[in-house]
Order: structure tokens, then sequence, then C-alpha cells
């Protein structure tokens, strides 16, 4: 900790608004002994108004975050999407339990 309380409370600092499109999903997770969400797959409306099933949810890295004051966990994750390999945030609101799919 520096002297004037530099680094103190930094889970509290609100991260920058993801950029991309937001998609809804229903997210299928297990959570871990410790409450640690894993995503399994997920499911979410296409813009062709389909729905659209990702299953085997590759997890590069995750990071709690808060997003204008909201506690949530990012996940950047890479699945087939379409028929082709896509990166994707995946990001898990705790308060209100809902998941969104950032492209």
């Amino acid at each position: 900790m520096g002297v004037f309380g530099i680094g103190t409370n930094v889970k509290d600092i609100n991260s920058k608004e993801p950029q991309g499109k937001m998609y809804h999903v229903a997210c299928k997770v297990w959570f871990t002994a410790s409450c640690n969400p894993r995503p399994l797959s997920l499911k979410f409306e296409g813009d062709d108004g389909i729905i659209q099933t990702v299953s085997e949810i590759t997890i590069k890295c995750s990071e709690d975050k808060n997003y204008n004051g909201i506690p949530s966990k990012e996940f950047q994750c890479y699945a087939i999407i379409g028929g082709l390999k896509r990166e994707f945030k995946l990001i898990f609101y705790m308060e209100s339990c809902k998941w969104v799919m950032i492209i």
C-alpha cells in the first residue's frame, strides 16, 4: 500500500463498459465448491431470430469486475458459433443473476 492509500479498495473501482454487440443468454453453469461459476454451454437468439446453442466453451481467463458499481464476473472465452470459431466475453451479473455475451 502506498503512502496515501493508493492501491486500497482496488476491487471497488468501476470497469470500462464492455464494447461490442450484446446478447442476453441462457447459460448452463456449474458452480465449484468455492462458489465460482464455470460456464458449460449457452443459448441465445441470433440476429435472424433463431435460437442458437453454443457448447464446448473454452475459457481463457476470468476476472472480477464492477460495471457502474454492479459486481460481475467476466470470462474471456472462445467457442464455435455459427460454424466459426469466435472469441467473446461472457459476463455474469451477480446481483441480478443474469448472463450476457459480448461479441
